[in-house]
């Protein structure tokens, strides 16, 4: 008789991949973050891909003034979570609260999206689902010109669709880049809705050779071996973190030096192991020509604004993406 399966990867115990193959993820979670009640914001779930079964969560801010809001519409602010590509989901109390503050913050509209998750949907699915939302946008406000047959919160009177930015959280933040590339400069494959610029909040990229921050002490949050788990588990068989999908620069990664981008702002921790090679993609695209923002918060750790979208620190995060929305906005 053949060995039992066995544990081969453990993501904190949240995510289990068995020697035979299975997959084992944990329904019950005891989180670490509180919820928060955040009055000003209302919220409600959708189905945005009944084939993949997929959904999403609005966030709409209460305006403080009835009269002025009607004459005044929301931008929509799209907000893919982060996980590594394994883990997460717009349930997670960390992703519900850091799109309660995106919304009532930034007084915008914000579309919070799950995505297929690896391993048993490896890269590029939640590239894949990451321009099918956005399609799903689309078809919403052009449903509302026709016969106002969208969501009423995407109605026309509500949103304006011609100011829609993208946040991404780490691996949200990577698929925040393709997402970009894939659409280019003025997204015209999905008008009327236009990608005014992206946010990428310490974006997930890697690569086989380590950066110094890398190499230094862990994180509270990460470590080394879990960033190399993830890689694992989500990138296609047999490649490395040197594939395209997430090594931007890799060596095989098709350049981006003719490819038209929207505005990007970078964020990121400094104290964070991605620091290096999240300031080292800025600095290239700029060195290209692109319109880049690089932001780096000095003493912050990885995850510090989804995990406490509350505290100080997240509102001066909240300022600086504000301005940037503001100056694209045009």
């Amino acid at each position: 008789m053949g060995s039992l399966p066995h544990i081969v990867e453990d993501c904190m115990g949240v995510l289990q991949l068995y020697s035979d193959g299975s997959v084992y993820r944990r329904a019950n979670i005891a989180f670490n973050f509180p919820v928060y009640d955040d009055t000003s914001v209302v919220f409600k779930d959708l189905t945005f891909d009944q084939k993949l079964n997929l959904s999403l969560r609005l966030y709409k801010p209460k305006p403080a003034n009835p009269a002025a809001a009607a004459a005044a519409k929301l931008p929509v602010v799209f907000y893919f979570h982060g996980g590594g590509f394994c883990v997460g989901s717009r349930l997670w109390p960390n992703c519900h609260n850091c799109c309660l503050r995106l919304a009532s913050g930034l007084e915008a509209l914000v579309v919070s999206p799950d995505y297929r998750l690896a391993p048993e949907h490896k890269l590029p699915a939640a590239m894949d689902d990451a321009v099918s939302v956005v399609e799903w946008l689309k078809r919403e406000v052009a449903a509302g010109e026709d016969d106002s047959s969208c969501d009423a919160w995407l109605s026309r009177r509500i949103v304006d669709p011609d100011r829609v930015f993208v946040v991404g959280d780490s691996s949200g933040g990577n698929m925040a880049h393709h997402l970009a590339v894939r659409l280019g400069a003025g997204s015209g494959r999905v008008g009327p809705v236009r990608v005014r610029g992206y946010v990428l909040l310490a974006p997930f990229f890697g690569g086989v050779v380590r950066t110094r921050s890398e190499e230094g002490p862990p994180e509270d949050l990460l470590n080394l071996e879990m960033l190399d788990r993830f890689w694992r588990l989500s990138m296609p068989e047999g490649e490395t973190r040197d594939h395209p999908l997430a090594n931007p620069f890799g060596p095989n990664s098709p350049s981006l030096e003719k490819v038209a981008l929207d505005p990007i702002l970078v964020i990121v921790g400094g104290n964070e192991l991605l620091r290096d090679r999240v300031e080292d993609y800025a600095m290239r695209l700029k060195e290209m020509g692109k319109k880049v923002e690089y932001v780096d918060f000095e003493g912050q750790q990885h995850g510090f604004f989804t995990n406490d979208p509350y505290s100080k620190i997240s509102h001066q995060v909240l300022q600086v993406i504000k301005r940037f929305m503001i100056q694209n906005s045009n």
